[in-house]
């Protein structure tokens, strides 16, 4: 996969089907640690696929947000950048690029309840239909990582 092109295959409309953990930090497991919901995309690509912008709503859980990705060529990685509705913020970019297998792993620094957390995408499985994203934390600097939140997304028919 060309990284200055990485997010191209994301464009259009998604269904997501959205899994989370109740607590994002809580590492245990069982379905009762767990929450899914729905969500749906709408995914663009610009400035000839080296920024890609999608919004994405929540409709049971009232909120909403987006994520601009911008490639940087010089450093030859994508910066992702989330904000919600019910903040306002603009969150820390993860940074990262896509392997030669078509999986993107990107990392950043943030904080989660009051606590300093290290972040990581993963962006795997993507094909001209569907796409797999998930989120996982880590509290002892990359040590160990707790996935909180996975995303399964597949295109609407236009």
């Amino acid at each position: 996969m060309d990284n200055s092109t990485g997010f191209g295959f994301f464009t259009g409309t998604y269904d997501v089907v959205n899994r989370w953990r109740k607590d994002f930090l809580d590492p245990a497991e069982g379905d009762d640690h767990w929450e899914e919901f729905p969500g749906l995309s709408r995914a663009s690509a610009h400035f000839d696929g080296r920024a890609s912008f999608d919004e994405i709503d929540f409709p049971t859980k009232g909120f909403a947000g987006l994520t601009l990705r911008l490639y940087d060529p010089a450093a030859d990685a994508w910066s992702l950048y989330w904000a919600n509705r019910r903040t306002g913020v603009l969150y820390p970019p993860v940074t990262g690029r896509f392997g030669p297998d078509g999986t993107g792993r990107f990392h950043g620094d943030d904080e989660y309840a009051g606590r300093k957390v290290k972040v990581r995408f993963v962006w795997s499985g993507i094909t001209a239909t569907s796409a797999h994203w998930e989120q996982a934390f880590s509290v002892d600097d990359g040590r160990t990582w707790i996935t909180n939140w996975h995303m399964h997304m597949t295109r609407r028919e236009d």
